[in-house]
């Protein structure tokens, strides 16, 4: 996929499909479906069905809280009619609001889905680190004041890296059955006023990111000295964490699978951060049982 493509206006596609979806999630209360509150899900369902002329019902790859946003949100769906490639993107975005986009449609074997499918998450925390409040960048970005040294923040964060517990970092109404998730990587960045944390992992607990956040934070502002995470991993108890970043500076902005379903490859988001270069999949993903199992190819034990 490159940034300009032709859209195919005459075969209809046929079977499951999968599509990228791009949001700004300031004005929905998180992407799942709810009764009491608008959501990303209902959002996209409704306009989906306009263009089916019946109810389409999405699954999604990762559900994002209130208020954050996502740049490659994956979704499936099994259409009840066929619809060409343009009919599905060009008609969505007729009936969407200005704050949800469809990038692309792909149609993608049965065995697809997008959740169980998916073999890592990504999301980077932005932050504005200047001393005047954020204007033009105010629904995408955290504003930090106060200096931050993105080199210790960086250094701190790498205890997180790999298989570990993090009750210390999950919200009080966490639904998960285990605390336990594997970080593929952390890194936090200076790019100019912003400090970039770039997290990966197979998923995420409740409010994970946003409590490593405020976490990383602490250290910057030289309030926490470069333990504090491991620290606050080792103690297995949000009770003793830190603070909960805002969601504003929050982006989904990939969601990894295996090559045989060839999703399309696009730039990283947000389109703040554009200049770094960098396209979804260009990572090696880590030799873990997770990945090797949802590739369906559980890994060997090795003779020492």
């Amino acid at each position: 996929m490159t940034l300009f493509y032709h859209l195919d206006e005459k075969q209809p596609l046929i079977g499951r499909l999968a599509m990228g979806v791009e949001y700004d999630g300031s004005g929905y209360c998180g992407f799942q479906r709810l009764k009491h509150a608008a959501s990303v899900q209902a959002t996209l369902e409704k306009a989906l069905t306009r263009i089916a002329g019946a109810d389409v019902r999405i699954h999604a790859s990762g559900r994002t809280d209130s208020g954050v946003h996502a740049t490659r949100q994956i979704i499936h769906f099994d259409p009840p009619v066929a619809r060409s490639e343009k009919a599905w993107v060009f008609g969505a975005n007729s009936y969407l609001p200005r704050d949800v986009a469809v990038h692309w449609v792909k149609a993608v074997p049965d065995t697809f889905d997008s959740r169980r499918k998916a073999l890592g998450r990504r999301y980077r925390y932005v932050l504005l680190n200047q001393i005047s409040r954020p204007v033009l960048e105010r629904h995408n970005v955290t504003w930090c004041r106060d200096p931050l040294d993105a080199e210790a923040m960086h250094e701190a964060a790498q205890a997180l890296v790999g298989e570990n517990d993090f009750s210390s970092f999950r919200a009080a109404g966490c639904q998960s059955k285990t605390p336990w998730r594997h970080m593929h990587f952390v890194e936090v960045k200076r790019h100019g006023p912003l400090v970039v944390i770039d997290i990966q992992g197979n998923a995420f607990l409740h409010h994970m990111i946003r409590n490593i956040a405020g976490a990383l934070v602490s250290v910057g502002r030289g309030e926490q000295d470069k333990a504090h995470l491991a620290r606050l991993l080792a103690l297995k108890d949000r009770k003793q964490g830190d603070v909960t970043a805002p969601a504003c500076g929050l982006h989904f902005v990939d969601s990894l699978y295996d090559p045989q379903f060839d999703l399309p490859k696009e730039p990283l988001g947000p389109n703040l951060l554009a200049f770094t270069g960098e396209w979804t999949g260009e990572r090696a993903l880590p030799d873990c049982p997770m990945v090797a199992n949802r590739r369906g190819k559980p890994m060997v034990a090795q003779l020492s």
